[in-house]
């Protein structure tokens, strides 16, 4: 027992007068033996019981129950979720349209969730030294940092950015964040009013969705077809910005053709628009040559670029990196700094040795090797398992596929997810990527990711998702 619960559990003994007023309680000592804990954490949990009231501490002396106690009724002790007394604007819509939050399991026996990494990939070693380095090599004066960013790392990121996306900035152009969540919601509060216009894929990335539409901005959903975003289409479209991921389009995969980023250049250029373009899982490409990101190509000065390391070492690690056009620079650093006055700089500092020692770039490569084997696995295993049943999109790049179920409709997802679920196995629809749910989609689809998962684990989850999906569907074998 910790000292919260050797705390709790005498509160409770107070308040329903087991110890009465003025009563004398165990030394913290004879506490201590008693529950095989050290005097430590017993002396924590009394001295909580003083600082709210409910018992008197003197030096030399046992604690005893006030004499007033705080809280004379055991349904005190009952949280109650009263309501806020008032909420901001950007408060309501988050309490009303809030995206819930999913929470990992350890005891799936494979779990398809799209983001997940797998921990033996993480280069544990490379990390663990580069950040005793930055440890040892701290300033004779601790203090905040550069909001934009260490210089060190952000060098290290322009060379990184030329080298593989082969995007020519300066370095006062780019800010790191925490995250590429983080550049998002910059950008959002920086470009956006209440009841400006944003354009956005549809399907999309739900989580931009939201963090664009808390600020009071009204979504303008566009088409995707096998070419990207339908920049056609946005002819009419009165927004501020469009929100775009044309490297791997999330979720459905598919590669923004030149034909069509050039459209969606000439758009913005139009209408006076940014474009923020989120490059976040491009380092994975299996299928295909790299096509430069918007950011890297003539007249791209209206783009805000996005990239994270969350898909090339750890999304724990909530690194990010939003490079800016430059008339940005000033309010994008302002904000950053009030925001969280900067990334923490350990973090930073390691992952600038990774990069100028060449061990980032060469992890890279081996990750992408490592998750072109789990790509090929499931594929495979999607074949063996289900032939003819289902159709796989977006393959060709990144760390998911989508998979559509031919002649199962949409309605069937939540029967399927939880008998999935039932055998251990952790499955995702593609409805909530969709502003209109069921609008143009005849069969049930799925999200899957394999970052995280072992050949192992994916030919066995396979497995026991043939048998959700039989027990789901009621059509019997359909190997």
């Amino acid at each position: 027992m910790g000292a919260r619960g050797i705390y709790e559990n005498l509160r409770e003994q107070i308040v329903a007068e087991v110890y009465g007023r003025g009563d004398v309680l165990p030394s913290a000592r004879a506490l201590a033996v008693e529950l095989g804990v050290s005097r430590t954490t017993v002396t924590s949990a009394y001295e909580q019981l003083a600082a709210e009231g409910f018992v008197v501490i003197r030096h030399g002396a046992r604690p005893r129950v006030a004499i007033k106690v705080a809280h004379s009724e055991p349904g005190d002790l009952v949280d109650t979720a009263a309501e806020p007394h008032s909420l901001s604007a950007f408060a309501e819509r988050l309490r009303s349209r809030a995206i819930p939050m999913r929470v990992a399991s350890e005891k799936l026996v494979a779990d398809f969730r799209y983001g997940d990494m797998s921990a033996s990939d993480f280069p544990t070693l490379a990390w663990r030294k580069a950040m005793n380095d930055a440890a040892l090599g701290r300033p004779l004066k601790l203090s905040y940092g550069d909001p934009c960013g260490l210089i060190r790392l952000r060098a290290a990121l322009q060379g990184y950015l030329w080298r593989a996306r082969s995007i020519r900035c300066e370095v006062s152009e780019i800010v790191v964040v925490n995250g590429s969540q983080q550049g998002l919601d910059l950008c959002a509060r920086l470009l956006l009013d209440e009841g400006d216009g944003f354009a956005i894929e549809e399907p999309c990335y739900p989580m931009a969705r939201s963090v664009f539409e808390m600020t009071g901005a009204i979504a303008a959903p566009v088409e995707v077809d096998a070419e990207g975003i339908r920049a056609d289409l946005l002819a009419d479209v009165d927004a501020r910005l469009a929100y775009v991921t044309p490297s791997h389009q999330f979720p459905l995969g598919s590669v923004m053709s030149m034909g069509r980023r050039q459209q969606l250049l000439g758009w913005a250029k139009e209408k006076r628009a940014y474009i923020v373009e989120d490059d976040y899982d491009s380092e994975y490409r299996f299928d295909m040559n790299p096509i430069p990101p918007l950011r890297a190509l003539g007249g791209a000065s209206n783009v805000i670029y996005i990239g994270t390391v969350s898909k090339t070492l750890s999304p724990l690690l909530r690194i990010g990196y939003v490079v800016v056009p430059r008339e940005l620079q000033e309010v994008f650093a302002h904000a950053k700094r009030l925001t969280d006055r900067h990334a923490p700089s350990l973090e930073q500092e390691a992952l600038a040795t990774l990069m100028e020692s060449g061990v980032y770039e060469s992890h890279v490569r081996k990750a992408r090797r490592q998750n072109a084997r789990r790509r090929a696995a499931l594929l495979d295993a999607l074949q063996a398992e289900f032939r003819d049943l289902v159709r796989v999109e977006g393959a060709e790049a990144g760390l998911h596929v989508v998979v559509w179920f031919h002649d199962t409709p949409p309605s069937m997802a939540a029967s399927f997810i939880d008998k999935a679920a039932a055998l251990g196995v952790g499955i995702y629809s593609i409805s909530p990527h969709y502003f209109d749910q069921t609008l143009g989609r005849s069969c049930l689809g799925l999200v899957m990711g394999y970052a995280s998962l072992t050949e192992g684990q994916i030919h066995r989850g396979l497995k026991l998702l043939r048998r959700a999906y039989e027990e789901a569907t009621g059509c019997g074998d359909v190997s």
